[in-house]
């Protein structure tokens, strides 16, 4: 089923600035995500961001700090397990995009917890990461078993414009060049 502006959230998980130096290819998923999180704002997608412990952790990257409407201060590995969860999604996006790290940790954990709760999850393939890409991959693997759909960044946001004529289509078409 194809996803929509108004259906939808995008959630970045812990691009935290301490542990995105030992992320494999973090660069590359950081920047993937800060594009996809430009399109959401362009066509009024909602933008959450995470920070797993953030007294320890610190605080997620500047990039994407400055992208995220709201950021949550989590403990648990699943977000959705926070008491404060319910009120920091809203409720109208059933379809939650996902980005972040660590895959195979708070990615995963989070995603399972969505599908959970009823939402339909795109974990976007590209925006993701993890120390190791052994445990990348894997997460990848269980979070589609769960019933995530992967997907890329570029599928999302064309998916998102569902046509060349959309009115913000070349301003979507520059972020995503």
């Amino acid at each position: 089923m194809t996803v929509t502006p108004e259906s939808s959230a995008l959630l970045l998980i812990d691009f935290q600035a301490r542990l995105m130096p030992a992320i494999h290819e973090g660069e590359r998923a950081i920047a993937a995500a800060c594009r996809l999180a430009r399109v959401a704002q362009l066509l009024g997608v909602p933008v959450l961001a995470t920070e797993q412990n953030p007294a320890g952790l610190g605080a997620n990257v500047a990039e994407v700090a400055a992208l995220a409407g709201r950021t949550l201060a989590k403990q648990y590995f699943d977000a959705t397990r926070e008491t404060a969860w319910p009120s920091f999604l809203p409720e109208s996006r059933r379809d939650v995009v996902v980005a972040g790290c660590e895959a195979h940790v708070c990615v995963l954990q989070t995603v399972m917890g969505l599908r959970r709760l009823g939402h339909d999850v795109r974990l976007v393939r590209d925006c993701v990461g993890s120390r190791r890409q052994a445990n990348r991959d894997a997460a990848l693997e269980r979070a589609a078993a769960y019933g995530a759909e992967l997907v890329t960044s570029e599928m999302v946001v064309f998916e998102w414009l569902a046509t060349s004529g959309h009115p913000r289509f070349k301003d979507a078409l520059q972020l995503v060049k």
